[in-house]
């Protein structure tokens, strides 16, 4: 099996040379770890690529999962990735123990494995996610078929706890040795084993090789071969009655019954009959050991010698999971946004903001006998309230009495919670993307003082989303992408580490960023995250149908999603007798937005052929209350209150008494501000003006 293993790590790095010392040994045995789409007596299910993540992982081997003490230890497997499931190749250690287990092992004393895993994902008792944390030989039989055992932590007080995200997984597979023979419970001829060469197989060894489904149709082939060449006892003919007595009725239910697929039909009786011989069976079982394969042996038999419908012989397909897959975007972000923003019990979120960063809000210094000033700064609030999302299904009496391959209505509540999950956090990113006057649209207040719904990060107002404008051609494999994301950081002031969030063709754009000599700067997406500054780069499918966005740089603890009790994700379900439908809706009553400004920035690629533009500020005369503008190529100058535009030709304009007005920049078409570049000035008018 050693010398079968295809474990190539590629890394010369000090941190992998364990793992070449290991590959370069042969290992003194192989077996799976586990088994995917394996039902287990609990009804649980460990899905494809649970445990993808972890291909060529090196974990400890132990005896009987014991964590007590270190002479439990026997070795380590390394761990390989295959469609099936994670196979391991174990290495036993130089300790006493391990010298014990590995003859046990080479005497076929010990022939199963299991594993310890945690961090376990599971949704409607399907298992997606976990990580190995040892894996142990354990006694064949101890723990017989799938099972998937949680771990019980046992309290001085006397209450036991449940650990759901551990587990001990029995598969009842058996390990194989380091020459890739699988344990087997068939004796192996004398001669096979003192002199290592091959004999013929017996007609016995070629049937105990068989599945039970070969063997039933090897029962019936017997039995109509004796059938056609039986000698009739007398010379009376059986009456057709009793003929039917014998074929049908006296069978065993568990017998396979019906016509014999190798006769003739009635209307063809006169032809000649196709019989199976003794020669001819042990010919067909010679074959398929050659062949490997009874069906093919069998098809091979039946081209020669005509027979028709061999396909009757065989089972139908079956499905290689319970349920049906779905073909849906990758949702892997989905949980870790929904993880991270912070939760309140209450649906109204209002956020005060004081802006403290006018020259007027500063201290000042004092002189003798001079007036000393007030400072003043402005007071800010933004109220979210919340609004329903929801998502409805219905499904017939009649189909879910007929489906009987797996509980329909389980599937069904499954993918509801996940269509629902993946919008909500969607709608906190980037908005649902639905079109303002479409009735089905996730309201999203973004920019708005008030209103219901979900703010988007994306649309949301730059006092709390700072928007980032990167100038690259559409060259993001160029490291300048880097480089101005980490010259952008300033202007973030959200709380801790923050998420990059983007597309998997974005990230994987700036991972083939290269030097002169080829050479790749960032080798893995932790690289990558480190070089940024950023927790993690998370990718993000439903961002790509936003034009031009780069990504989104925001620590989630500075979103709240808030719903009152009883507006939490509810599902219901009811009953339709005039249509004899059943009804599933599962609603949620939510709202979310920024409640620190500053705290997230919206990175976006300029236009190609976009020119940069610097707007310039408005002079104000505080003696007579009014400004004047300055024109500037590629950008128009608009007030707050009235969102007019004003230009230099109608400058001066007088601010009133008291009242505070603002003035803001925005670019023309084919123009771009610089990153966070002022582009806003309020101007207050003074008495006596």
């Amino acid at each position: 099996m050693g010398a079968k293993s295809r474990l190539d790590f590629g890394d010369s790095s000090p941190e992998n040379s364990l793992m070449h010392s290991a590959v370069a040994v042969k290992p003194d045995f192989g077996g799976w770890a586990s088994r995917y789409s394996l039902r287990c007596s609990d009804g649980r299910t460990i899905l494809p690529n649970a445990f993808s993540h972890q291909d060529e992982d090196r974990v400890p081997l132990v005896w009987q999962h014991g964590h007590n003490s270190p002479e439990n230890v026997l070795g380590h497997v390394i761990l390989e990735h295959r469609a099936d499931g994670p196979y391991c190749y174990g290495y036993f250690n130089d300790t006493t123990q391990a010298k014990n287990a590995k003859t046990l092992v080479e005497h076929e004393d010990i022939s199963a494995l299991s594993i310890f895993a945690n961090s376990l994902v599971e949704k409607a008792k399907q298992v997606s996610h976990g990580i190995i944390r040892e894996v142990s030989l354990v006694l064949a039989g101890a723990n017989p078929g799938a099972l998937i055992d949680n771990i019980e932590i046992a309290h001085a007080d006397g209450e036991v706890e449940t650990v759901v995200d551990e587990a001990i997984i029995y598969t009842g597979l058996e390990l194989e040795h380091a020459d890739g023979a699988a344990v087997e419970t068939t004796e192996t001829t004398t001669t096979e084993k003192d002199t290592g060469t091959e004999e013929d197989p017996t007609v016995q060894d070629v049937y105990a090789s068989m599945t039970p489904e070969q063997q039933e149709v090897v029962h019936y082939m017997v039995g109509a071969a004796l059938e056609s060449t039986g000698t009739p006892d007398s010379s009376t003919e059986t009456s057709a009655s009793e003929k039917e007595d014998i074929t049908h009725e006296d069978k065993d239910e568990t017998e396979m019954s019906g016509r014999n697929v190798f006769e003739q039909s009635s209307e063809r009786s006169s032809e000649p009959r196709h019989t199976l011989s003794h020669d001819a069976m042990r010919g067909i079982a010679a074959d398929a050991v050659k062949r490997g394969s009874l069906k093919e042996a069998v098809e091979d038999y039946a081209f020669k010698h005509g027979i028709e419908d061999i396909d009757l012989l065989f089972p139908d397909a079956r499905s290689v999971t319970d349920t049906p897959e779905f073909d849906s975007r990758r949702t892997e972000w989905v949980s870790d946004v929904l993880a991270k923003v912070r939760k309140s019990p209450f649906s109204r979120i209002k956020s005060l903001t004081a802006d403290i960063t006018h020259a007027e809000a500063r201290a000042k210094g004092y002189i003798k006998g001079t007036l000393k000033k007030e400072e003043f700064f402005g007071l800010m609030r933004r109220v979210t309230t919340p609004s329903t999302i929801y998502k409805k299904q219905k499904l017939d009496r009649d189909d879910i009495v007929d489906i009987t391959d797996f509980d329909v209505v389980l599937w069904l509540k499954a993918e509801m919670r996940l269509m629902l999950d993946e919008e909500i956090a969607r709608a906190i990113l980037i908005g649902d993307g639905r079109a303002v006057d479409d009735e089905d649209k996730i309201r999203d207040p973004a920019g708005a003082a008030d209103g219901a719904g979900i703010r988007s990060i994306v649309h949301d107002d730059d006092l709390y989303a700072a928007t980032i404008t990167v100038d690259l051609d559409g060259d993001l494999r160029r490291t300048d992408l880097v480089d101005q994301i980490l010259d952008s950081m300033r202007f973030y002031k959200g709380s801790g580490l923050p998420t990059f969030y983007t597309t998997l063709p974005t990230m994987t754009q700036m991972l083939l960023a290269r030097d002169n000599q080829g050479r790749r700067f960032y080798r893995t997406a932790t690289d990558l995250a480190s070089e940024l500054g950023v927790a993690a780069v998370v990718s993000v499918e439903v961002m790509e149908d936003e034009p031009d966005l780069v990504g989104i740089i925001v620590n989630l603890q500075d979103y709240t999603v808030g719903a009152d009790r009883g507006g939490e994700v509810s599902f219901f379900d009811d009953f339709d007798i005039d249509y004899n439908q059943y009804k599933y809706l599962i609603e949620a009553r939510s709202s979310g937005a920024l409640t620190k400004i500053r705290s997230a920035l919206v990175i976006r690629q300029a236009a190609a052929g976009a020119a940069r533009a610097t707007p310039a500020e408005p002079t104000f005369d505080p003696d007579n209350s009014t400004f004047t503008v300055v024109d500037t190529t590629g950008v128009t100058y608009r007030r707050g209150d009235t969102n007019a535009a004003v230009t230099a030709a109608g400058s001066p304009y007088t601010v009133d008494e008291g009242v505070d007005l603002t003035i803001y920049a925005v670019p023309n078409a084919g123009y771009f501000f610089d990153n966070n570049v002022e582009d806003e000035w309020t101007f207050r008018g003074t008495a006596g003006a």
